[in-house]
C-alpha cells in the first residue's frame, strides 16, 4: 500500500517545495565551488586568500608537512569559508528535504537519495528538477479533486450568513 499525502498538507507541501528548490540550487553551487577548491588544493597545492597585504586576492602555496602552525598567510581564507558555508547550507538542504519528504510520505530510501544530492556534484540540480516536476504533477492532479470535495461539502451545508436568512423572513 502506497501512502498518499493528506489534502490538508497540500499548502504545506507547496511551501516546502519552494524552500527545497532554493536550497538545492544553493547547495549544488556550493558543492561545485567546494570541488574547485579541492582540485586547487590537492592538484595544484595552493590556497586562495582574499584581502592580503599584497593585493585583493593571492594564491598561497600550501604549508610544508609539519610546519602548518608556523605558516599563517595574512588575509581571508576563501577555501575555508567555502567549506564552512557548504556545510551549513547542506544542513539547511537536509532540513528542506525533510520538509518535502515527510508530508509527501515517501520511503526512507527516497529521503536518502535526496540527501545524496548535497554530496554528489551536480546531483542536486537533477533531483531538484525531477522532484519539483513530480510534486507539482501530484498536487495539480489532486488539487482539483480536493477542491471538488470541499465544494461539495460546502454546498450540502446551509449558508448561515445574514444575507441568506433575509429572504426567508419576508
Amino acid at each position: 500500500m502506497v501512502l498518499q499525502p493528506k489534502p490538508a498538507d497540500y499548502p504545506r507541501i507547496r511551501k516546502a517545495l519552494k524552500l527545497y528548490k532554493v536550497t538545492s540550487v544553493i547547495t549544488g553551487v556550493m558543492l561545485l565551488l567546494l570541488c574547485a577548491v579541492m582540485v586547487m588544493k590537492y592538484a595544484f597545492n595552493v590556497q586562495l586568500f582574499l584581502f592580503t597585504p599584497d593585493g585583493f586576492a593571492k594564491f598561497e602555496p600550501l604549508a610544508p608537512e609539519g610546519i602548518e602552525a608556523d605558516f599563517q598567510p595574512q588575509g581571508f581564507d576563501l577555501f575555508k569559508a567555502i567549506l564552512i558555508a557548504h556545510g551549513w547550507f547542506y544542513v539547511l538542504y537536509l532540513f528542506s528535504n525533510f520538509l518535502i519528504w515527510s508530508p509527501m510520505r515517501w520511503s526512507f530510501l527516497r529521503f536518502l537519495l535526496l540527501a545524496l544530492g548535497g554530496v554528489i556534484p551536480l546531483m542536486s540540480f537533477f533531483l531538484e528538477v525531477q522532484t519539483a516536476r513530480e510534486v507539482n504533477a501530484f498536487l495539480d492532479s489532486h488539487d482539483g479533486v480536493a477542491a471538488a470535495a470541499s465544494g461539495a461539502e460546502a454546498s450540502d451545508t446551509p449558508d448561515p450568513s445574514p444575507a441568506a436568512t433575509e429572504g426567508t423572513n419576508a
